[in-house]
């Protein structure tokens, strides 16, 4: 038996269909898991689905979930999100991929816990990003995640400009991530925006059976047949 405290769990899923779940989650996680009904997620259709792949007979029927996501307003008021907590049950915070409250929109709830004084406890799992500065080989001293990019152009090849500048001067890792369908454009964005002697890293599919994680040169890339990364989440990742 698991002992609960309560706390606001934050619990990593997995980052692709394909992963299987007792390679990336820890047991002892899973079972922290099963012992929580109150959820506040990214959306109820993946946190069924991943509690269901926990359990089979998962009691969904008495679970609770409060999705808080990128659609959520950001003026809305989230005094009683917490209010399963704030009664002495623990509750979860589930994203849709990898770990909440990065890159997610999970930090506000895990925010107002802490202005409430109440628990947070971060489980182990895994996060695209450390995993992608892991496998690059890029400086994993000084690195900073920039989330997406602006989409129009012209100001996506600034943005990639102000980030190489900075990588250059800082001796600074930069990570970015796309929306899968415009991944191609992103990565054909890079090469015709970077220095040639810049590295690029693309790590596609982390965990997944699709996993693909390179890294040369934009001089080599473009020398290269053009990976093939245009439906999986990646992270792109630049240095010097």
């Amino acid at each position: 038996m698991v002992f609960m405290k309560a706390a606001l769990y934050l619990i990593p899923g997995k980052l692709g269909e394909s992963s299987e779940l007792e390679s990336v989650i820890p047991a002892n996680n899973l079972e922290i898991v099963k012992n929580i009904r109150h959820f506040i997620v990214e959306s109820r259709k993946c946190a069924v689905r991943f509690l269901i792949e926990i359990d089979r007979d998962f009691p969904v029927d008495q679970c609770t979930f409060t999705e808080l996501s990128e659609h959520t307003d950001e003026k809305a008021d989230l005094k009683g999100i917490l209010s399963w907590l704030e009664k002495g049950e623990p509750m979860g915070v589930l994203s849709d991929a990898g770990c909440p409250a990065v890159g997610d929109p999970g930090s506000r709830a895990v925010e107002l816990a802490h202005k409430k004084n109440l628990e947070v406890i971060p489980l182990t799992g895994p996060n695209s990003m450390i995993m992608a500065v892991m496998a690059s080989g890029f400086n994993g001293q000084n690195f900073a995640f920039n989330g997406y990019l602006p989409v129009k152009n012209g100001e996506r090849e600034a943005k990639i400009r102000q980030l190489e500048t900075r990588m250059y001067r800082e001796n600074q890792t930069q990570l970015f991530i796309e929306t899968p369908y415009r991944n191609e454009k992103m990565f054909e964005t890079l090469l015709k925006t970077c220095r040639l002697e810049t590295k690029l890293c693309i790590a596609a599919g982390i965990t997944t059976e699709s996993q693909f994680i390179k890294t040369k040169t934009v001089a080599k890339w473009k020398e290269s047949p053009k990976p093939q990364i245009g439906k999986i989440p990646a992270i792109f990742l630049i240095y010097k």
